[in-house]
């Protein structure tokens, strides 16, 4: 497969992740204290991520909430939208870009899948917590410690707890059985996936 092709299929896996962050909202969408609980959007963002590469992450992440909030009006564009934007954004930069470096350095598979599915989590609500506060600079608007701890950890504690089951055991299980290989040759020790 040359490079033109495994960039096609990343393409299409990525308009396939993008689909799923617009449609798993729907889930949970009558009762949004329930969709803020478990982070839909979250998941296939951070599973393309570790399938796709850090900036292909950081571009699904950034799209997703941005265009479900002009298609479907949820989230609230500003500063709902906004803030997951650039959250979401470092959820798949960070995810891809740490699975990378851990696998250079020979960690173990299980070890990689859960240090660089934490150490994204915690950046990304690091980036929302940023982004909220200076969307607090602009009138009518207030963002507080206590609104970030809330809406980082303590509303999200359920959605935190689904990603650490769900996620590790759908990228081993895709790795292992070389599910993707028919789109993209993965090779774990390249960061493009693409092979010589």
């Amino acid at each position: 497969m040359n490079k033109n092709s495994v960039q096609i299929h990343k393409l299409c896996l990525s308009s396939m992740f993008i689909a799923l962050g617009w449609l798993m909202p729907f889930i949970t969408g009558q009762i949004p204290e329930i969709g803020n609980m478990l982070c839909p959007m979250h998941i296939p963002v951070l599973i393309a991520g570790f399938i796709l590469g850090k900036w292909y992450g950081a571009g699904i992440g950034f799209i997703i909430p941005l265009t479900r909030s002009l298609i479907f009006g949820m989230p609230i564009l500003y500063p709902i939208a906004f803030g997951m934007m650039f959250e979401l954004a470092a959820y798949g930069f960070f995810s891809g870009f740490f699975f990378h470096i851990f696998k250079k350095i020979k960690i173990n598979d299980l070890c990689n899948i859960y240090l660089s599915l934490g150490i994204a989590m915690i950046f990304g609500r690091i980036i929302w917590g940023i982004t909220r506060a200076l969307c607090g600079l602009f009138p009518n608007t207030s963002f507080t410690w206590k609104a970030f701890m809330t809406g980082a950890f303590i509303t999200a504690w359920p959605g935190i707890l689904l990603q650490f089951f769900l996620i590790p055991s759908i990228i081993l299980l895709l790795f292992r059985t070389r599910l993707l290989d028919n789109f993209i040759p993965l090779d774990l020790n390249k960061e493009d996936g693409t092979q010589n």
